[in-house]
């Protein structure tokens, strides 16, 4: 079974409310106070996580939060609401009072799902206010032991065996997982069949399981099973190998030219959160990352840590938006 133990801090209900004018006018009949910098935190912030827990963004919230809640002397929370490829989490998210208690840990999905769906529950550009830049991983293909395949040109030569043979999960529709497994049927000619799932968690679940032969991932939640043994991973869809798997080559190496695929991790605020607010949450999460241990216990767990701020997390938006809708339509994949 998948090790969750990651999840540090118990789940709470996440309360959804209006937009800033309404949660402004509503703010007093609930018995809330405007967000004060000086004075925040006054209560809980949680961070929703748009996803199942033990995925790559569930472990990358998890350990910023709990260090989050020491350095803004506060208690930090995260709360996974998974479903529809991200866009429930997000879309949440996006709605809730801008106030700094209540925040988001969102994946790649963020820049992918406005040109995978034909119509989603967020603006990329206008409904949040970017805190930063946290992460990033590359993808791996796994597999389960006992299929007997042992690389990717194994894999490969199976699948145009049988193409019905073999299945592959992947983080759900739209995740860069899914779409790094959609590129090699393309460039492999080959066609295995897609099961999504609501998280990177499950999706590992099904192949340790047997549901699913094959499985297509970030690295941070599947790296323990790489280690153990329980899974054998094919390749990694970054730019060079990962530190300490050194007999998993990269998709390049294997031929496939250009074969570049992450999954980023990004903190933002709704919009209209307060600017001082951003400014704190942005430097203590900065710091938090950029400690020499932190960072270490990351890349351990399969993160390349980023600790950018505001500014480089917007322009990832505005760069990798167009970019993954331009890889969906040569993708063929319709906008749902």
């Amino acid at each position: 079974m998948l090790d969750t133990k990651l999840a540090y801090p118990s789940r709470r209900e996440i309360l959804a409310t209006a937009g800033l004018a309404l949660g402004a006018l509503a703010a007093p009949r609930l018995g809330l106070k405007p967000a004060s910098a000086a004075a925040y935190p006054e209560r809980t912030v949680k961070i929703i996580v748009p996803f199942a827990p033990a995925g790559p963004t569930d472990i990358m919230a998890r350990i910023l939060g709990t260090h989050l809640g020491e350095a803004i002397g506060g208690t930090v929370i995260v709360e996974n609401k998974a479903g529809a490829g991200g866009n429930i989490g997000i879309g949440t998210a996006a709605h809730a009072d801008p106030d700094g208690y209540t925040l988001l840990v969102t994946s790649s999905a963020y820049v992918v799902n406005p040109g995978l769906y034909a119509k989603v529950p967020y603006d990329p550009y206008q409904d949040f206010a970017p805190i930063a830049e946290l992460g990033t991983s590359p993808n791996v293909f796994l597999v389960n032991p006992k299929l007997g395949i042992n690389t990717m040109a194994e894999l490969i030569a199976r699948a145009k065996a049988d193409p019905n043979e073999l299945n592959y999960a992947s983080p759900g529709i739209g995740t860069t997982p899914h779409l790094s497994a959609e590129l090699l049927k393309i460039v492999g000619g080959i066609q295995i069949t897609h099961v999504p799932f609501s998280g990177a968690g499950p999706a590992i679940q099904a192949v340790l399981g047997g549901i699913t032969q094959v499985c297509c991932a970030a690295l941070p939640p599947a790296h323990p099973q790489i280690e153990s043994g329980a899974l054998k991973a094919l390749a990694v869809t970054g730019a060079q190998r990962w530190f300490d798997l050194p007999n998993v080559p990269t998709m390049v190496e294997l031929g496939f030219k250009d074969f570049i695929a992450d999954t980023f991790q990004g903190f933002l605020a709704p919009a209209k959160t307060p600017p001082s607010i951003v400014e704190l949450l942005s430097a203590k999460s900065i710091e938090i990352l950029k400690t020499p241990k932190i960072a270490e216990q990351l890349r351990n767990d399969g993160f390349e840590v980023i600790a950018n701020g505001p500014d480089d997390m917007r322009k990832r938006i505005e760069d990798e938006v167009p970019k993954w809708r331009e890889v969906v339509a040569k993708a063929g994949i319709k906008p749902v």
